[in-house]
């Protein structure tokens, strides 16, 4: 009973750095925290259910036919990282058709993808620790605590990243065909991603080469994240700057609210100088960054809903305006 505690004490540790850091890389229009805890959830609990279910069934077969060490190898390389990513990715296809509206950028898509990842990575990593516990004591332990939790800390979020990825990129696009196609080839990315860890992490021992090919494929791709993450923000930040730049001459913000509101370092000096309400605040800065990403939409995609939605936003900008 210590063991379990310690092992979900180990597990949650870490993720909650991790979940308070993809948090706050959403800066200008952080996504809605029930919706967030919803990603978590359903990457913690029925993906990881199911996975175990189905991830079973479908290493019978080899099981029956190549013994436990095909079985072993096959389930973890092959079966794993298709249904995983699979069901992880039905909360992100949830999101894009019932609550569509919250994506407003590529950002957006990495972060639900990134929280799913997690919620199933912290669950996953319980059992990963237990059974090294049962199989080798507490060095075995603290060893797979380190590179589960910490090294390999972000591979789940980072495979279920690229398939938000996919989905936010469908979901700005006016092509027929990238909407289809880019949930597609997201998908296909995590997956892709999540099989090249597994089968260096089931190989490392044996082949040398695989050793450096588990952290390349992990870091590789988190730091190729970190750059989309850091264009979407460079993108957000310029239609703050280039949508809102009308609404000053329309009287719906003032110069000096426009300024403060394209920059994340002088929304904060506003919240520590100027003793504000912060709910007030938040929320104005949020409803201007979601008329910034409505118009942008509007742009791109020249339809009524979006059209409909400048109109409503701009008319809850001047409510909500602070002094």
């Amino acid at each position: 009973m210590e063991i379990l505690l310690l092992s979900i004490i180990a597990a949650m540790i870490p993720t909650a750095v991790y979940v308070g850091l993809i948090y706050w890389v959403d800066r200008y229009e952080k996504e809605p925290l029930w919706l967030l805890s919803a990603a978590f959830l359903w990457g913690a609990i029925p993906s990881i259910i199911a996975a175990l279910i189905f991830n079973t069934l479908f290493s019978i077969p080899f099981f029956l036919l190549g013994g436990e060490l095909v079985g072993d190898l096959a389930g973890a390389v092959l079966i794993a990282p298709v249904v995983e990513e699979t069901l992880k990715g039905i909360a992100l296809l949830l999101i894009y058709w019932f609550w569509w509206h919250h994506i407003d950028s590529w950002l957006d898509g990495i972060i639900y993808g990134a929280m799913v990842g997690m919620g199933f990575a912290m669950v996953e990593n319980v059992f990963y620790f237990m059974s090294e516990f049962a199989a080798g004591g507490f060095e075995a332990w603290g060893i797979n605590i380190f590179f589960r939790a910490v090294v390999f800390g972000l591979n789940h979020s980072l495979f279920t990243a690229m398939i938000g990825l996919g989905f936010a990129i469908a979901r700005l696009s006016q092509k027929r065909i990238v909407r289809w196609s880019a949930p597609i080839l997201g998908w296909m990315a995590g997956v892709f991603l999540h099989f090249m860890h597994n089968l260096s992490a089931s190989l490392a021992a044996d082949i040398p080469i695989f050793c450096l090919i588990l952290p390349v494929n992990a870091w590789g791709g988190v730091l190729l994240t970190l750059v989309i993450i850091v264009w979407a923000l460079i993108q957000e930040r310029r239609w703050l700057r280039d949508y809102l730049q009308e609404e000053v001459a329309l009287g719906t913000l003032t110069a000096a609210q426009y300024e403060t509101i394209q920059s994340g370092r002088r929304r904060l000096r506003y919240y520590l100088t100027k003793g504000a309400s912060i709910f007030r605040v938040n929320r104005f800065f949020h409803l201007c960054s979601k008329l910034a990403y409505s118009k942008h939409h509007y742009e791109l995609l020249q339809d009524e809903e979006s059209r409909q939605a400048v109109v409503k936003l701009r008319q809850a900008v001047r409510a909500a305006a602070y002094s």
